[in-house]
């Protein structure tokens, strides 16, 4: 079996599925494994539970990648080359142009109250952008730089945060139901009033997140 059959196997596709149903695929498989769903005290099915949340993190990755990819080479224009002249030896055609890259400095930016739903924001630079009040239900921000970013009262339901810096983020009211913090850096945030609970059960992720000195949704702040 190729690694690749192996990724769409993870996210249990048939080899050839669309980017659609590959995130599809993630969003559901997340909410079955998720820790937070198994008994604390259940030790074997905890440990399951992360490994198969690593698996599905690691296919949905590769998958996504090998699929932008290949979605760009196939939007490139490439045009017909000018009529042939009476002397060509002196015609000289350019180059087909490289789509632009897409800009990954959005520091500072003002996105605030906008719809950034299921959008992939993975390894950006939003550190102290506006994110008041967005839409960021099912986004992935994997590695996305959010330093000083002011999130609050942002829809961050189900968001993939790993491996984020949050370092002194505004997250006051945020929604923070579903969302994957692994491992991210939340020193110095401000999580006051954010929603991360139903009833007594913990709905974020946050295994191995660094939460040093950062406010909590009560208040305290976390030593």
């Amino acid at each position: 079996m190729s690694d690749l059959e192996h990724y769409y196997r993870i996210l249990e596709l048939e080899p050839g599925a669309t980017l659609e149903e590959v995130n599809q695929a993630y969003k559901d498989l997340v909410f079955v494994w998720h820790p937070d769903r198994i008994p604390k005290d259940n030790l074997r099915l905890q440990q399951k539970a992360q490994d198969k949340l690593k698996a599905i993190n690691e296919a949905r990755e590769k998958l996504r990648s090998l699929k932008t990819k290949h979605q760009t080479t196939h939007q490139t224009t490439y045009h017909s080359p000018p009529p042939q002249q009476e002397k060509p030896s002196q015609t000289i055609q350019k180059p087909p142009q490289k789509p632009p890259k897409q800009n990954s400095d959005l520091s500072g930016k003002d996105y605030s109250r906008a719809n950034l739903s299921n959008k992939d924001l993975s390894g950006r630079n939003l550190s102290y952008a506006n994110l008041s009040g967005a839409n960021l239900s099912d986004t992935f921000m994997h590695k996305v730089n959010l330093r000083g970013a002011n999130l609050s009262e942002a829809n961050l339901f189900r968001a993939n945060l790993l491996l984020a810096d949050l370092r002194e983020a505004n997250l006051r009211a945020a929604n923070l139901i579903g969302a994957d913090l692994s491992g991210a850096d939340l020193r110095g945030a401000d999580l006051t009033g954010a929603r991360i609970r139903s009833g007594e059960r913990l709905l974020v992720k946050l295994v191995g997140t660094n939460l040093a000195g950062a406010i909590m949704p009560d208040g305290s702040i976390y030593q």
